[in-house]
């Protein structure tokens, strides 16, 4: 194996450059002649529809297609691709190609075995467009639309730039090592782009209108990290870069690294003669050249924002750097909050780590303030893959109406808490009456195929052979050490199809990954986009659905859903849209999830709100949800359980089964379980000073183990937590510290005592 394996940089010529055509959506790409194109169906039974134009109309022959079956027509593909389709509706139109009844041609079957694809090469100059068709899913369904990959080889190299965002007023590039000076007014965006990857940038920004009148206000560093609370602000609440007069001047749309500096300097002359290399090129020498035409005065270092640069405080209080992780392509997008005057630099460092050490090219683009481009982060499946944006689920329609505080959750802008409410009174309708909230950002995967069972058989900790159709069940999924990949829950839907939520994005490659890995016919299809869901809560959640959702005489009626089992049924009468119920949560009390196709959320929404509305219900958030499910013990990923950590330290030891078959991680569960090492265990703590993940739990000197959770709790009106501790520590009712400060100077007391806390035969939740 390689010594070194590095992040990915830009394709050399002759390389390949990877895309994802998202299910049910379409991309467009312009081919030059020679072009290699390879579609790739990577979770298996999706088509692939192409179609070629080479200005004179339809071109399937130029890409060896002529044979090939008729697809769809072109406007029903983009009609039906969602934002994909605009996109690419926007490229045909700059190339005088209006979508209409241009049949595409089906590249690729719906194959049985997943990774099956197709390589083409173009004939000529070609404007491609490759849609991944497919219906909307229903819930009881299992045919999700799911992504291609299309891997694209240059024949003469690869354009170094990703695909404007929208039409750019202005194109500018930043040579390596050098800086340029641009104007940018109120409201317009400013895409700050990693051409090869690697690069950092530096950022200056000053108020045009000062400037006039003989002021100069710029960025402030400490500032904007006073007023937001962070190293550097991100795309949601907290997305401002600040003046010293404390006014907003530019503000964070998009980020698709999320690693950026606002420690220290911009390089300088200085630090350079300190290293040995006097006359080094340096940014703050450029930006002084740079920025001389608008009068601004020389510094010998700039305080810049340094977009790209992979800096932090240690623990220590050193200044710690390396290479930045972002990849060719990735960018910042700012919108423009006054009149600017900016400053952009390829740093020219190249004496260490900062720019892999190779300074190359950053690229900058202006759009105009008409322009409406969704907020987002970059969520990434693994290191190399396509960047996917926060996205917000079909319920946002809503519950943007009752809150602007959304937070980044794992891909998704999910509500932290309501405007007028507040997590305390959204935890006590929850314990009292009924709450209602988004978890859409939950992983969806249907598992299908012949060897299903066999497949969750080998990889899940619980016997999947015992789960009966209808019933759901709550599993570890583990890696051969042990260590928690995720948790999870699974839906039997039939004999040979179940559903798979959890947590990670990741689980469905590995779950794919080793059916490969066993010759086994299954298919993992990812079903995410298809199926949002909110989770009705509360000792009246039963009532308040009961009213709402009706079902068939061949399955159970709201009322009569046991626990962990699932219905499926329609909103409102037998015509109406289609849902799956199942009676979990994370919540320790009574309640349900309901689960609809993105198209019915308002409705389903809507429905469940005026009919619990009366009832008291209230929407619930992810601050009011942490409380409520530390109260009930339930585990959080990254919190109480990692790689690191089996299902009896994460307190779930109940979801190993003494079964026959071999599972993945079964022979190191049996000596982890025979030599126990840690334990979780519930707290109560002595203090109403804020304990929270992650703080040393001591005995005497010693750290015996850390925090996992902790939470203020309402109906025990005391502070709780859930700690890792070594099993010498953890006899209930021993007395432990919780070290604050460096775990030393500042202890707060506390007592081993069961979990869950609340509740802990589970009447409630069973009620």
């Amino acid at each position: 194996m390689d010594a070194v394996v590095t992040p990915p940089s830009a394709p050399a010529p002759g390389a390949l450059r990877r895309h994802t055509v998202r299910g049910g959506g379409c991309e467009a790409f312009a081919l030059k002649a020679g072009d290699g194109v390879t579609i790739t169906d990577p979770e298996g039974l999706q088509s692939a529809c192409v179609f070629a134009f080479d200005g004179t109309g339809e071109a399937g022959a130029r890409l060896g297609l002529s044979g090939a079956t008729a697809g769809p027509d072109l406007a029903a593909v983009i009609a039906d691709a969602g934002a994909s389709g605009i996109a690419a509706a926007r490229l045909l139109a700059a190339h005088g190609i209006v979508p209409g009844a241009q049949k595409g041609r089906l590249a690729l079957a719906a194959g049985p075995v997943p990774g099956g694809s197709v390589t083409l090469t173009a004939g000529a100059d070609l404007l491609l467009v490759v849609a991944a068709p497919g219906r909307p899913m229903a819930p009881d369904a299992q045919e999700p639309p799911t992504d291609l990959l299309v891997t694209i080889a240059r024949a003469a190299g690869f354009d170094d730039l990703p695909a404007p965002l929208a039409e750019p007023k202005l194109d500018l590039r930043v040579p390596a090592a050098e800086a340029r000076a641009l104007t940018v007014k109120a409201g317009d965006y400013i895409q700050i782009i990693d051409v090869a990857g690697r690069q950092c940038s530096d950022f200056l920004a000053f108020d045009a209108k000062a400037l006039e009148a003989g002021e100069e206000f710029g960025l402030d560093a400490t500032t904007t990290r006073t007023l937001m609370g962070a190293a550097y602000p991100g795309p949601g609440l907290h997305s401002k870069y600040f003046d010293a007069r404390q006014m907003a001047l530019v503000e964070v749309v998009r980020d698709t690294v999320g690693r950026h500096d606002t420690f220290a300097l911009a390089c300088s002359a200085k630090y350079y003669e300190d290293m040995g290399y006097p006359g080094h090129a340096n940014c703050s020498d450029n930006f002084n050249a740079a920025l001389k035409p608008f009068g601004i005065a020389e510094r010998r270092g700039w305080p810049a924002i340094n977009f790209f640069y992979n800096t932090a405080i240690e623990g220590s209080n050193a200044l710690a750097m390396d290479e930045p992780w972002s990849q060719a392509g990735d960018y910042v997008l700012l919108r423009a909050l006054t009149d600017l005057v900016c400053a952009v630099s390829s740093c020219a460092d190249d004496i260490d780590a900062a720019n892999a050490w190779e300074p190359t090219d950053i690229h900058v683009r202006v759009y105009d303030a008409r322009e409406d481009f969704s907020k987002g982060i970059a969520f990434r499946m693994t290191p190399d893959a396509e960047p996917r944006l926060t996205r917000e689920s079909a319920f946002h329609p809503r519950t943007s109406l009752l809150t602007r505080n959304f937070v980044e959750y794992r891909g998704f802008w999910l509500p932290a808490a309501f405007t007028g409410e507040g997590p305390i009174a959204e935890y006590w309708a929850c314990r009292e009456r009924a709450a209602v909230m988004d978890l859409s950002a939950l992983r969806k995967f249907e598992v299908t195929g012949p060897d299903a069972e066999v497949l969750l058989q080998r990889t899940a900790t619980r016997d999947i052979r015992k789960l009966t159709i209808g019933q759901v069940v709550y599993t570890a999924l583990c890696y051969d050490s042990g260590g928690m990949l995720d948790d999870a829950t699974i839906f039997r839907l039939g004999p040979a199809n179940f559903r798979v939520v959890c947590g990670e994005e990741f689980t469905g490659k590995w779950l794919r990954d080793k059916a490969a890995d066993w010759g086994l016919k299954a298919f993992v299809k990812s079903s995410t986009d298809q199926l949002h869901n909110i989770a009705v809560q509360g000792p009246l959640s039963r009532e308040i659905l009961s009213a709402l959702i009706w079902t068939g005489p061949t399955q159970p009626a709201i009322a009569e859903l046991k626990w962990f089992r699932f219905a499926v049924g329609r909103l409102g009468g037998p015509q109406g849209p289609a849902l799956v119920m199942s009676r979990t949560g994370y919540t320790g009390e009574l309640g349900f999830e309901v689960w609809c196709h993105p198209k019915d959320a308002v409705a389903l929404w809507d429905a469940v709100w005026a009919e619990g509305a009366p009832k008291g219900l209230k929407p619930l958030g992810l601050a009011a949800l942490d409380m409520l499910r530390v109260e009930a013990g339930l585990v959080f990923a990254g919190y109480d359980f990692c790689d690191q950590t089996d299902p009896f330290e994460a307190g779930i030891g109940f979801t190993v089964a003494a079964k026959e078959e071999d599972f993945v991680g079964k022979a190191a569960l049996a000596r982890r379980k025979a030599n126990p090492a840690r334990r979780l265990v519930g707290l109560l703590v002595a203090s109403n000073e804020d304990v929270g993940h992650g703080d040393p739990v001591h005995v005497g000197r010693a750290q015996v183990g850390v925090v996992t959770s902790a939470a203020k709790s309402p109906i025990l009106k005391a502070q709780i937590a859930l700690a890792r501790l070594d099993v010498s520590a953890a006899a209930e009712g021993a007395e432990v510290e919780i070290g604050k400060l460096d775990g030393q100077r500042k202890r707060i007391g506390a007592r081993i005592v069961p979990f869950p806390h609340f509740d802990p035969q589970k009447t409630r939740v069973r009620a």
